[in-house]
């Protein structure tokens, strides 16, 4: 894993000045590699994806050991981010990020997959723990806070107790789950720019009911 932080660092340049300073990071979590990208682990990545092509953005410039992009919100000029260090070390990308912008904590949106909601579901939070999520774990520990907003993707449970929990968050998706997960990253772009512009209670009142089931 060293190499690959190694190349990162020789390829990071500064972003270029657009005009207002970057003051958020959206974050979306994942694996990379081709095997990982229709797991529910990376329900985090496909609701980048959609966010990225709502906004006719990009998010593949290689920056703080991620994909990264920019997208404004109003006029809240954002960095997009997709960590490339394994879901296990997201916090390594998103600290990196944060120094060099200077970035309070509060200021990093994250967008990631949560089993203990039924897939196709969403839910928006202010803070909290990581609730056994190994990315969410990361970030606080190298952010040093779990005070930071996040938007969770429904996954589903593990159909059975004694399953592996890494064998179900990395199998892949069946068609049918597919397409809700499709149904959700599609309102990620709105709840984003909600939350982005200071509006976190009324996305949650508006979309941690949401249920792709019903669309």
């Amino acid at each position: 894993m060293a190499d690959i932080f190694d190349l990162f660092k020789k390829i990071a340049k500064p972003a270029e000045n657009t005009g207002a300073p970057i003051t958020w990071l959206l974050v979306g979590l994942g694996n990379p590699g081709k095997e990982y990208e229709n797991t529910r682990h990376n329900a985090g990545f496909l609701s980048m994806d959609a966010l990225v092509r709502a906004k006719s953005a990009s998010c593949d410039r290689a920056r703080f050991h991620a994909l990264t992009g920019e997208a404004v919100f109003d006029d809240v000029r954002v960095l997009l981010m997709k960590p490339q260090t394994f879901m296990n070390h997201s916090g390594v990308a998103v600290k990196e990020a944060a120094d060099f912008y200077k970035i309070p904590v509060e200021n990093v949106l994250v967008v990631y997959d949560d089993t203990s909601l039924e897939v196709g579901r969403m839910r928006i939070r202010r803070n909290g723990s990581a609730g056994g999520h190994n990315g969410i774990k990361s970030l606080i520990e190298h952010l040093g806070s779990d005070k930071f907003p996040r938007i969770k993707v429904g996954v589903g449970a593990k159909p059975y107790a004694d399953m592996d929990l890494a064998d179900w968050v990395l199998g892949n998706f069946p068609k049918e789950d597919r397409s809700k997960i499709d149904k959700v990253a599609a309102v990620i772009p709105e709840a984003a720019a909600m939350i982005l512009t200071g509006k976190t209670e009324d996305a949650m009142g508006k979309y941690n009911g949401f249920d792709a089931a019903k669309v």
